[in-house]
């Protein structure tokens, strides 16, 4: 086959994939999953809905929507009484928007029914594929998502991914190593650190929650994970940039990738557990809007430490 007629195979394929997943979440129906709106507006409550008083432009860049469109879109939302505008403090030319309670009254069945539909489709597999369903997700994701190119003085990439055989071992392992490194941490903490993993890989469930492997030019920098404390409940688990990454801005994406997913797996908050002297990660989580609510002094791994307490309604 000539190389010509290997992109052409290869787009043929993308393009069947997107017929085949169109079709297989209701995108060509003129109403989306029972309710009055389309796909697209439904999406658009959404992100109304899972994010912090947004504005429209921020909704426009996040969805690649055409500004009119938008505009038109929301005009109807207001005039159905299904959102709020709030004038921006710092930009009187912006408005903040919020669903009203009517707005999270009619959108809240779209939702759940999103919700079941995703755990219909699971359902028909088996846990391992439901495994490699969700693995193979995320490689998309990444692929399409992630190839923004790193600030332009730092010449390097990083990609976010699902888990692959032997990476919850690292995950294990470079916590160990960079402790000891840095904060001369020592036994029990890698014991610690692989009760956490074998808890989460042991009564993973795909629906609510989630790994992230951090690579970078093919080397495994990074990671983070989130798992269900409770039905509302999600904790951020794990937060690990390894020194090679540091300063591209990866533990913040690790951090608001697990909030992203925790949003859209129906939690009402994200809770975790760091330490005082742990000041990037501490700085990550307050900056993505975590707050303090506890913290208890004690002698842990051959140190005193700090254990810090810290959540973030959603």
């Amino acid at each position: 086959m000539s190389i010509l007629q290997d992109d052409q195979a290869r787009i043929a394929s993308v393009r069947r994939f997107n017929r085949f997943y169109t079709r297989q979440i209701g995108a060509l129906r003129k109403t989306f999953l029972e309710s009055p709106y389309s796909l697209g507006e439904a999406r658009i409550l959404y992100e109304i809905s899972s994010r912090r008083s947004p504005t429209a432009s921020e909704i426009a860049r996040t969805l690649g929507l055409d500004a009119g469109y938008l505009s038109r879109v929301l005009h109807n939302f207001e005039k159905r009484g299904l959102i709020e505008r709030r004038t921006s403090r710092k930009d009187a030319r912006q408005s903040h928007l919020a669903l009203s309670t009517l707005g999270r009254k009619t959108f809240a069945p779209i939702e759940s029914r999103s919700q079941q539909s995703a755990g219909h489709m699971l359902a028909t597999l088996s846990p391992a594929d439901q495994a490699r369903l969700i693995a193979a997700m995320d490689t998309i994701e990444t692929l399409l998502d992630s190839r923004a190119p790193a600030e332009p003085d730092q010449g390097r990439n990083y990609i976010l991914r699902g888990p692959r055989p032997g990476d919850f071992g690292w995950i294990v392992k470079r916590h160990a190593e960079l402790y000891a490194q840095e904060y001369r941490w020592i036994e029990p903490f890698e014991g610690v650190c692989a009760q956490i993993v074998a808890d989460f890989v042991n009564k993973y469930d795909p629906r609510c929650e989630r790994c992230w492997i951090a690579e970078m030019d093919g080397e495994n920098v990074g990671s983070v994970m989130l798992a269900k404390d409770s039905a509302e409940v999600a904790r951020l688990r794990l937060l690990l940039v390894d020194p090679k990454a540091r300063g591209l801005g990866l533990g913040a994406r690790l951090t608001d990738q697990a909030i992203c997913f925790a949003r859209s797996a129906g939690y009402r908050r994200m809770t975790l557990w760091t330490h005082s002297i742990l000041s990037a990660a501490r700085h990550i989580y307050q900056k993505a809007g975590f707050k303090l609510t506890g913290s208890e002094p004690h002698q842990s791994w051959g140190q005193p430490v700090v254990s810090e307490y810290y959540d973030l309604e959603l």
